[in-house]
C-alpha cells in the first residue's frame, strides 16, 4: 500500500530540508520513494509544497485531492490552503505561525480568521502547535522544520532512532546539535 505525506510551507521555512530528511528515512527503511517539490515564488515568501509518496512500488510522486495520509504544514494559512488534499481520516499537523502572504502585505486581501476551525471541519484529526516556540527553545527559529518532524516522528510507524539517523545524515554538522534538540522537543511535546 502506498502512503502519501505532504510538507507545505512558505519559502525559507526549511520544507526542502524536511523533505530530504523524510526521504532519507523512508529510503533507509527500504521503501520505494518518490518526492516532488513545487516552489511557487518560494524565495519571496510564496507557497512551497513537497509531495512524498512511499510504498513497495510507487509510480508517481503526485498527491491528488483527498488522498494524503498526512499533511505537515509550517504555517497556518498553508495548512488551510492544502487541507482538501488530506483523506477524511487523514492527519494534519501545523505550526500555528502567521506569515502574511504578499496580497495581505499589499492590502489586496485580508488574512482569514478561524483557520483552525475551518481546517478541523475538513480534517477532524488536526493538531496545531507552536513549533516556532519549540525552535526558539532549541536555539533558532530556523529549526521549526525539524521540530515539526519530531511531532511527525511521534505519530509515525518508524522508530525514533531511525528518524535521528536521517536527521544526522541530512543536517550539516554545525547545525546538528541544535536540530537534534528541536527534534526532541517536537517528539516529546
Amino acid at each position: 500500500m502506498t502512503k502519501s505525506i505532504m510538507l507545505v510551507g512558505v519559502g525559507g521555512q526549511g520544507t526542502l530540508l524536511a523533505s530530504r530528511v523524510l526521504g532519507t528515512l523512508l529510503t533507509n527503511k527500504g521503501f520505494d520513494v518518490k518526492v516532488s517539490e513545487v516552489h511557487g515564488m518560494a524565495q519571496r515568501g510564496g507557497s512551497v509544497v513537497t509531495y512524498v509518496r512511499y510504498g513497495e512500488k510507487v509510480y508517481s510522486p503526485v498527491v491528488d485531492l483527498g488522498t494524503a495520509d498526512m499533511i505537515v504544514s509550517f504555517e497556518r494559512l498553508e495548512a488551510l490552503r492544502y487541507a482538501l488534499y488530506a483523506k477524511k481520516d487523514g492527519v494534519i499537523i501545523y505550526n500555528d505561525q502567521r506569515i502574511n502572504p504578499m496580497p495581505v502585505i499589499t492590502g489586496a486581501a485580508e488574512y482569514p480568521e478561524g483557520i483552525y476551525e475551518q481546517i478541523c471541519a475538513v480534517v477532524p484529526n488536526t493538531t496545531r502547535v507552536d513549533a516556532l516556540a519549540l525552535a526558539n527553545e532549541a536555539g533558532s527559529a530556523k529549526a521549526v522544520n525539524i521540530a515539526l518532524l519530531g511531532l511527525l516522528a511521534k505519530r509515525s510507524e518508524f522508530e525514533k532512532e531511525d528518524w535521528i539517523e536521517a536527521v544526522r545524515a541530512c543536517v550539516p554538522e554545525k547545525f546538528l546539535e541544535l536540530n537534534l534538540k528541536a527534534f526532541e522537543l517536537g517528539y516529546n511535546l
